[in-house]
């Protein structure tokens, strides 16, 4: 991990870092390891656009920041819906890929090498949309990135995050079958014990004043790489949270 990045967090692990910084020549290959994303991602973003859709908005015009954003799968769908995006991560491997495919896309999405901590301190309640996918189980403190998030929402904003149940199911099926059965994602992408149930981060983002509007499990089929919303969040969940507004 690079200096600069150290003195941005200390709620980053090295070894994650490493290990995303070897993906990030392959993020955008089809085949790739990004695969199993590349399928979710059009199923999180009608996720959003549901949730926006209840509160009788669209993702066009918008500001959304997409946190721990990665190579831009999900920074470019949304800014292809119109939104006006900021992605940061501390990644710079990652974050010059997103860069790269964003210029080659020809979309203007701002990207930055900063932790969800150091954009709140710098940007609170700033943006419509905070999304965070995929990423919380990949941090040692949690509970830090999602008090960033609500902090970085503007009142009547919309919180959309995703990761992996601490279940048994999801052991089977989000380590041993992804990463030495299908070899979905490389082997020790993911650790068990930094699952997170879906209670835990109500508690605490309910803690927060936010109140949780859906629950959504997300199924993925390898073999077919076909991606869908089902009521099982055993696995792989995704969550929406509003920030109240203000009184």
């Amino acid at each position: 991990m690079s200096e600069s990045v150290e003195t941005l967090s200390n709620n980053v692990s090295a070894s994650e870092l490493n290990h995303f910084a070897t993906l990030s020549a392959r993020w955008w290959d089809p085949e790739g390891p990004s695969r199993p994303l590349m399928a979710l991602n059009p199923v999180r973003l009608a996720f959003i656009e549901h949730m926006l859709h209840a509160q009788k908005r669209s993702l066009k015009g918008l500001r959304a920041l997409d946190v721990g954003c990665g190579g831009g799968l999900l920074s470019e769908a949304m800014a292809q819906a119109g939104a006006n995006v900021v992605g940061v991560d501390l990644s710079p491997e990652l974050l010059e890929v997103a860069k790269l495919h964003a210029l080659g896309s020809e979309l203007a999405i701002e990207y930055q090498l900063l932790s969800a901590e150091e954009m709140a301190q710098q940007h609170p309640a700033q943006f419509d949309v905070v999304t965070c996918m995929e990423m919380l189980e990949h941090v040692p403190n949690p509970e830090a990135v999602l008090d960033a998030c609500v902090k970085l929402l503007k009142p009547g904003g919309l919180l959309v995050l995703s990761t992996l149940n601490r279940t048994p199911k999801a052991f089977a099926l989000g380590i041993v079958a992804a990463e030495y059965v299908f070899n979905l994602v490389p082997k020790g992408t993911h650790s068990y014990a930094k699952f997170l149930k879906p209670a835990e981060i109500a508690r605490v983002l309910r803690a927060r004043g936010m109140e949780i509007t859906a629950l959504k499990g997300m199924q993925y089929a390898p073999l077919s790489n076909a991606a869908r919303l089902n009521d099982d969040s055993s696995v792989n969940f995704i969550m929406a949270a509003i920030k109240p507004l203000a009184p």
